[in-house]
C-alpha cells in the first residue's frame, strides 16, 4: 500500500512540474551563432536574422537585447510572441576601421530566461 501511495505521489509531483513548465515562457533557437566568413571592409555593414521561438506555454516577450560593442547594432521583436510562436533577432555589423577576426556576443534578455540568452557573430574583416 505505501508503494502505490508513494508512486502515486510521485506521480502527481511530475504532472504538476510539468504543468508548470507549460505555463512558462521558453526561449530557444535552432542556430545560436552565426560565422559571416570573409568580409569586406569597403562592403560595409552585415546583418544576419536569428529566428527565436517561444517553446513555452505562455506569452514571450524579449525586454533586451545587448550587443557586446558599439560596432554591433541589434533590432528584435518587441510584440510578445506567442506559446509555439517565432520571433526574430536581426544583428547588424559595421567593420568600418575594424580589421581582422571579431567575435561579438548579443545578451537577450526576456521572461524566458533567468540571465542572459547569448547569440554569437563571427568573421573577419579583410
Amino acid at each position: 500500500m505505501k508503494q502505490i501511495i508513494f508512486i502515486f505521489m510521485a506521480v502527481l509531483l511530475a504532472t504538476n512540474f510539468v504543468s508548470a513548465q507549460d505555463q512558462q515562457a521558453v526561449i530557444a533557437a535552432d542556430q545560436m551563432a552565426y560565422d559571416f566568413g570573409e568580409i569586406k571592409e569597403a562592403d560595409g555593414k552585415v546583418s544576419h536574422t536569428f529566428e527565436i521561438k517561444n517553446t513555452g506555454g505562455m506569452p514571450l516577450v524579449l525586454t533586451r537585447v545587448i550587443a557586446s560593442c558599439g560596432c554591433t547594432t541589434p533590432e528584435w521583436t518587441k510584440e510578445p510572441i506567442a506559446p509555439g510562436g517565432k520571433g526574430t533577432i536581426k544583428i547588424t555589423f559595421d567593420p568600418a576601421h575594424r580589421p581582422g577576426p571579431f567575435t561579438k556576443s548579443i545578451s537577450v534578455y526576456s521572461n524566458g530566461k533567468t540571465g542572459s540568452f547569448i547569440l554569437t557573430i563571427r568573421g573577419e574583416v579583410k
